[in-house]
């Protein structure tokens, strides 16, 4: 069984406590882009017709601190490095940087 290193772990649940424009700007920093925050699975992606239009990185940023369901999850920003989704490859990443 794997041991993590959880001690500094704060957990956040977007959906009640609302991501700060000071978050975002952070995790737009680690992550190089909101893009690559960005989920396009998010429902109201297709509701809004999002994929029929050209977004800027403004655009994607005001999207994801207004509805959190934008923000591809899970987010772990450990020791100064960001992990966002759930691929293999990310978890993998995220699981080697807590041990």
């Amino acid at each position: 069984m794997k041991q993590w290193n959880l001690d500094a772990v704060e957990l956040q649940d977007i959906k009640h406590e609302r991501i700060t424009e000071e978050q975002i700007d952070e995790m737009i920093a680690l992550a190089g882009s909101a893009e690559a925050l960005f989920s396009k699975r998010a429902r109201k992606y297709k509701e809004l017709g999002l994929k029929d239009k050209t977004l800027t990185e403004q655009d994607i940023r005001a999207l994801i601190l207004e509805e959190y369901t934008f923000l591809k999850r899970p987010v772990l920003i450990h020791r100064g490095a960001i992990y966002v989704g759930n691929s293999a490859k990310v978890v993998t990443a995220a699981e080697a940087a807590l041990i």
